[in-house]
């Protein structure tokens, strides 16, 4: 198996490993007030995840910022509590052609996500000469794991809200409030207290 192959393969089982299911609840949580046709704005947001995810897993990697593990952990769940507030608070998304503030969020929350993996990933790659292409195939698989992540919830979305007629705001709530909950779960048992 290639580098970039091994790579890319980590960043797609970092992403859908269930042992660490943090990632999971937020594309969730990304994707909760959305429906199929909005899969544009979904691949926005999951995009900019990625981008944060991927410049501070690189400048962690690469020594540049360090940041107390305990923290990130703490604030990873933050985020998806954000995240699921959010949604709660305004269970549709906006109509608006510009930047939404959303997107913002999700490259933002990106960056602190990025922070919670790079130990690991530091330690993998300190025998690589060259960290361009191994960050590179990681930060595809993450992306690729995250659209699965959103196929899957988007499907199953599309089911009980087009085909069984669950309605799309209760669907929102009850998903985010799931979420809201688990990230709190998540929040009291870490290290940070």
């Amino acid at each position: 198996m290639g580098q970039f192959q091994l790579y890319f393969q980590l960043g797609i089982q970092h992403i859908l490993d269930l042992d660490g299911f943090d990632h999971i609840l937020f594309v969730v949580a990304l994707c909760a007030i959305y429906i199929l046709r909005d899969w544009k704005k979904i691949i926005i947001l999951v995009t900019a995840f990625t981008v944060g995810h991927s410049l501070t897993l690189a400048l962690a990697t690469l020594n540049l910022i360090k940041v107390d593990t305990d923290l990130v952990e703490f604030l990873i769940p933050v985020t998806i509590g954000i995240t699921a507030l959010s949604n709660i608070l305004k269970p549709k998304p906006s109509t608006g052609k510009g930047l939404q503030i959303n997107y913002l969020f999700a490259l933002f929350f990106g960056l602190i996500h990025g922070l919670g993996f790079s130990n690991y990933l530091r330690s993998l790659l300190g025998k690589e000469a060259s960290l361009f292409e191994p960050l590179l195939a990681f930060n595809i698989g993450l992306e690729v794991g995250q659209l699965v992540i959103v196929a899957i919830f988007m499907t199953a979305a599309g089911i009980l809200n087009g085909i069984i007629g669950v309605n799309r705001r209760d669907w929102a709530l009850v998903i985010s409030s799931i979420v809201m909950g688990m990230s709190i779960m998540m929040m009291i048992d870490t290290k940070f207290w």
